[in-house]
């Protein structure tokens, strides 16, 4: 999946010339968390956010620092706090040189960048300059358009569903698929084998519930503690066993 897919467009930009109360009408107005700015040819030249306007002086919310350590900080940083506090225009607030992202860019990329600079939104670009806007409320939808299909689909035989589980599990670097069991009957996949690791139970569990045509996977894995030589049953063997159990009389 490519950003184009997924991004939202037409953009809704502000000038870098507009007041501050304007911006913040338009992302009410438009339910945005953020617009990207741009000069009087339509260029981008930053990004405002909610998180540029926490720290105002109207609300009392502006940066406070002690007497003594404002003598350590350097009076260019002061200024440009008072500015951001009190400014009424976008360019005073505004985010310079925001990350942005190509519209062929792989779905990948705007995640790691997102991750990287922890924001939460990214102008799209293209080959005429801005095109959208790609948001994690976008990915949020693009994500939930391949789930539903996923799990909507018929049940393929079950020898396929086997096949695709072990295929899936000989691609993790994790899986100790030679200590796996792995039974597949009418859509209902049984775990059985040894793991050596408790984590490895429901990342096994995944693997084979987002297989198309799985209905219900049951946990018979058998957890051996590397240290100690333990043995451990699932949890759903341990109910059994436990419901098998008479109760004794006193």
């Amino acid at each position: 999946m490519r950003i184009r897919d997924i991004m939202s467009k037409p953009v809704i930009t502000v000038a870098r010339t507009a007041t501050l109360a304007e911006a913040i009408h338009r992302m009410l107005d438009a339910h945005v968390s953020g617009l990207p700015v741009v000069d009087e040819a339509g260029g981008l030249v930053g990004v405002i956010s909610e998180g540029d306007l926490l720290r105002r002086a109207e609300m009392g919310t502006q940066p406070q620092h002690s007497r003594w350590l404002e003598w350590l900080i350097q009076p260019g940083r002061l200024a440009s706090e008072y500015v951001r506090a009190n400014g009424r225009l976008v360019h005073e607030l505004m985010t310079l040189e925001p990350v942005t992202v190509d519209e062929d860019a792989p779905l990948q990329e705007a995640v790691s960048l997102m991750e990287r600079w922890r924001i939460k939104r990214l102008p799209v670009m293209g080959r005429d300059g801005l095109v959208g806007i790609v948001t994690r409320a976008d990915i949020i939808r693009g994500l939930a358009g391949f789930l539903a299909p996923a799990y909507e689909e018929q049940a393929t035989s079950d020898a396929e569903i086997r096949s695709r589980i072990l295929a899936e599990l000989a691609a993790q670097s994790w899986a100790p698929t030679a200590a796996l069991d792995i039974e597949v009957e009418s859509g209902v996949v049984r775990l059985r084998g040894t793991i050596f690791d408790e984590r490895e139970r429901d990342a096994v569990r995944v693997a084979a519930e987002n297989v198309v045509g799985v209905r219900r996977v049951e946990d018979h894995l058998v957890w051996v503690e590397p240290n100690t030589g333990m043995t451990i049953s699932s949890p759903l063997d341990e109910r059994r066993d436990g419901a098998a159990t008479p109760d004794k009389a006193a």
